[in-house]
């Protein structure tokens, strides 16, 4: 059974956002798209969110775009809702993340409703075992949830047009490094 997860596409991510990816906007329609068609093969989607309440040094007034980074996500602003392509209604879960530290990978939140099921465990209790990932960004968010997918046992597919990066520059030492730990790159 196969899952799509969709990584931080939030509003801070986004052009006009506190950390906005250049092609954040494109992104967000096109995962819309496919979310919507009826005919995606999808047995779940799923979706991450950035979640932070006070996450120390993760936030920094002068960030160096490695470990620190300006103000983003901070729980009931609108930098850390979705973008409003993303159709909600069609998710089955949200795992949010990062409220009191810097978490980059999906694998380390907890879902919506309950506050403390793993997307690994959600994902096992529903019987996936392969995931296609997109989203927002690909050298960082996307990349942690890839490498912790498949730490996690599951057989990953990047969907590179739909992914997003921070730096261009990065993305491909990123598809490498995905790719290498044994993600097929689409």
């Amino acid at each position: 059974m196969r899952a799509l997860v969709i990584v931080d596409v939030q509003n801070d991510f986004c052009p006009g956002g506190a950390l906005g990816t250049e092609r954040g906007n494109i992104v967000a329609e096109q995962i819309a798209r496919l979310q919507r068609d009826p005919d995606n093969g999808y047995d779940a989607i799923v979706a991450t969110q950035d979640w932070h309440i006070d996450p120390g040094t993760h936030f920094s007034d002068n960030p160096d775009y490695i470990d620190s980074w300006p103000v983003h996500c901070v729980v009931g602003t609108g930098g850390a809702d979705f973008h409003p392509a993303i159709d909600e209604e069609t998710l089955h879960q949200i795992f949010r993340k990062g409220e009191y530290t810097a978490a980059y990978s999906g694998f380390e939140g907890h879902a919506a409703t309950d506050d403390i099921t793993t997307m690994a465990e959600w994902l096992r209790d529903k019987g996936i075992t392969d995931l296609d990932i997109t989203g927002i960004a690909t050298d960082y968010c996307v990349k942690a949830t890839v490498l912790d997918a498949l730490k996690e046992g599951f057989t990953v597919r990047v969907l590179t047009d739909l992914c997003s990066p921070v730096h261009p520059d990065t993305e491909a030492q990123a598809l490498t490094d995905m790719k290498n730990a044994g993600a097929e790159i689409v």
